[in-house]
């Protein structure tokens, strides 16, 4: 590794480690949640988060736009919700008696785009937002107008409400780097939170990057080099989980369709960015370990066969991470 990629990379670690200090004082209990949005981020991409209301969603989006310098916005989704109302729409204006369209942006038009509960809105509105974040621009009446720089979605899903909603494709899911599932903190984290939260005054999040930073960082993370090893890791695992090329017997029984290539993609850019979280300068096979859940979680799929058995996703994913020693 070049001298300048190494100083670079402890210098960004620094201030990996400011930014989580400044999240922890207003996020408790969720350390693995906010790794992988930090994660997520630092690698360019966009995250899905699972968990039911009330764990502090909201509230991380909230925090990580003030402490990385982002313009955040927020959608709430529901099934009346229309393209135009997340896109932007144009309107006629009159002035001096001529008349002309004049393009109003909508929310989608910020650096850091919370998606409230997704998957309420119809799957026409899915695809509107969807398309913006793998293109980074909107098409309005022809006209196309480009996003703010760097563009982030972190959509949210209620696992347990079914009702009423419009699960993504599975195309569109693959739209998403990881899945962080939110669970509930523990007793001592859910303590500290209730003091925190429930008395005179707050702690309230700081700047500690700037958008340009951040977009600085992810340009960074691209250059740390990958040693033969975690690609040859990533590779088996990705293909592992393929019913068409597993070694494991269970998968090809039990998995409908596995990870695409953009799985491996996934993997490789988030193994550089949890290592450089950690403070090394390189990824390790420990880092595609902890990182399988997230990438391929959302990109696999049980059959029927595999339902019916009572099998569980994340134990396949388990197999294949024990395979990779």
């Amino acid at each position: 590794m070049q001298a300048d990629i190494v100083s670079e990379v402890e210098g960004l670690s620094a201030r990996v480690g400011a930014i989580r200090a400044a999240v922890g004082r207003t996020i408790f209990g969720q350390d693995d949640v906010v790794d992988q949005t930090l994660i997520t981020l630092l690698s360019g991409g966009h995250a899905l988060l699972v968990g039911v209301p009330g764990l502090g969603k909201s509230r991380l989006v909230e925090t990580l736009g003030i402490v990385l310098g982002l313009g955040t916005k927020r959608i709430q989704f529901t099934p009346d919700l229309m393209p135009a109302d997340i896109t932007g729409s144009e309107v006629l204006d009159e002035t001096d008696g001529r008349r002309s369209f004049r393009f109003v942006p909508g929310p989608v038009f910020c650096q850091l785009l919370m998606a409230d509960e997704i998957n309420r809105a119809s799957p026409r509105t899915q695809s509107a937002l969807l398309q913006s974040m793998q293109e980074q621009r909107v098409a309005v009446a022809g006209v196309e107008h480009v996003l703010p720089r760097p563009f982030h979605v972190l959509a949210t899903q209620n696992p347990i409400e079914q009702e009423g909603t419009y699960p993504l494709p599975e195309a569109q899911l693959d739209r998403f780097l990881l899945q962080i599932d939110v669970g509930y903190p523990a007793l001592d984290a859910e303590r500290t939170m209730l003091l925190a939260t429930t008395g005179a005054a707050e702690a309230a999040p700081v700047a500690t990057l700037t958008a340009g930073e951040l977009m600085a960082a992810q340009a960074l993370i691209r250059r740390v080099p990958v040693g033969e090893s975690v690609v040859d890791a990533i590779l088996a695992l990705v293909r592992g989980g393929r019913p068409e090329t597993a070694a494991d017997a269970g998968i090809g029984k039990h998995v409908a369709w596995g990870p695409g290539p953009r799985a491996a993609q996934a993997l490789m850019l988030a193994s550089r960015a949890r290592a450089l979280l950690q403070g090394r300068l390189a990824p390790s096979i420990d880092d595609v370990a902890a990182l399988a859940g997230p990438v391929l979680r959302h990109r696999m799929a049980l059959n029927f066969a595999a339902r019916a058995e009572g099998v569980v996703l994340d134990e396949l994913i388990g197999r294949l991470v024990e395979r990779l020693g």
